[in-house]
């Protein structure tokens, strides 16, 4: 089933990307070039529109409707509504935090939340009361790096679709075929829509589609987690979107560590970084898609492997960031 969802996806996310692209345009959905950002011609936004119904639409042909799956539906359409309006009005930062809130408390009203994750040294750590919060952390977090790393012709999509393809791996082979169906639809819907989003992109797919993937992927490693009952349906999606993860984490410091607002916008981006080297927009893409693949392969092996080579994979994912990072001056002032 999850070979069908894929194909209704991208079949349905390519088809109806144009209209989308003419829709933005009617309602003046746009971009429009600044200073910090790369293209230099109004744009239009709300592709993730395109990703959503294929998404949608695959997991309805595909799947069964439980109270599960109308949970993490919901609370998509709900991200969705959010990443529209700010396609067209450019919500202030605190109400586009609001919404993400929400629609992660959407998810802890339907029970899908984290309760609890694996003790390395046998049984479990019962989160309790600090569940929900680390749901909606969760979630938000997700949404966030997603959102942040849009910053280049098909960047986001290109890192979501390879952290998407990793974990539709790792559950058919763990078994887990909801996981992997959902995913599939996601992942469809990211590579029929993406023809339109690689350099040079007739179309963003805008804060609506980098909170619903970001939504998504975190929606599905939590249902992954509580239908396993296994943390590691939480980890493969973490390690996969690492990318985008120690980004955000990079700009966290390196504007505390400049006296900035952690929360303000800058140039300081890895993928500014690259442009700033000399590379062009496409090849900063291809080697970030590189390094994704190769997080992937590391979130693959740990699914595999036993707790002491998982930690040595974690340990040579770190040292390798951490080096590459001080290579390109990701910490500094841009």
């Amino acid at each position: 089933m999850y070979i069908l969802a894929f194909v209704i996806a991208l079949l349905a996310s390519f088809l109806l990307t144009p209209y989308i692209k003419k829709l933005a345009f009617a309602i003046g959905a746009v971009d429009k070039p600044d200073k910090r950002k790369v293209h230099t011609h109004i744009m239009p936004r709300l592709g993730g529109l395109a990703i959503f119904l294929g998404c949608v639409l695959a997991v309805v042909c595909s799947l069964p409707i439980t109270r599960d799956l109308m949970g993490i539906l919901l609370g998509g359409a709900w991200i969705v509504i959010v990443g529209i309006l700010d396609d067209k009005y450019s919500l202030p930062a605190k109400v586009k935090l609001l919404g993400q809130i929400l629609a992660a408390c959407i998810l802890v009203a339907f029970d899908i939340k984290i309760e609890w994750l694996n003790n390395p040294l046998g049984g479990y750590f019962y989160l309790e009361y600090l569940s929900i919060p680390f749901t909606i952390f969760w979630v938000i977090s997700f949404i966030n790096v997603v959102n942040l790393i849009d910053g280049l012709d098909g960047l986001a999509a290109g890192v979501s679709g390879i952290a998407s393809i990793t974990i539709i791996l790792v559950a058919v082979h763990q078994g887990y075929y909801p996981v992997a169906t959902m995913t599939a639809a996601l992942a469809g819907g990211i590579f029929g829509f993406i023809h339109y989003n690689f350099n040079p992109a007739t179309i963003f797919m805008g804060d609506t589609g980098s909170m619903f993937i970001g939504y998504m992927l975190a929606s599905i490693a939590i249902f992954g987690a509580v239908k396993s009952a296994a943390t590691i349906a939480l980890i493969v999606p973490a390690v996969a979107l690492g990318l985008p993860i120690m980004d955000t984490a990079f700009a966290i410091l390196r504007r505390y560590s400049n006296g900035k607002p952690i929360f303000q916008p800058d140039k300081g981006h890895l993928h500014h970084r690259l442009l700033a080297l000399g590379l062009s927009q496409k090849q900063a893409v291809l080697l970030m898609y590189a390094i994704s693949i190769i997080l992937s392969l590391g979130a693959f092996v740990l699914a595999m492997a036993n707790i002491y080579i998982a930690c040595a994979v974690i340990v040579l994912i770190v040292i390798a960031v951490a080096v590459g990072a001080k290579k390109i001056g990701i910490l500094r002032n841009p």
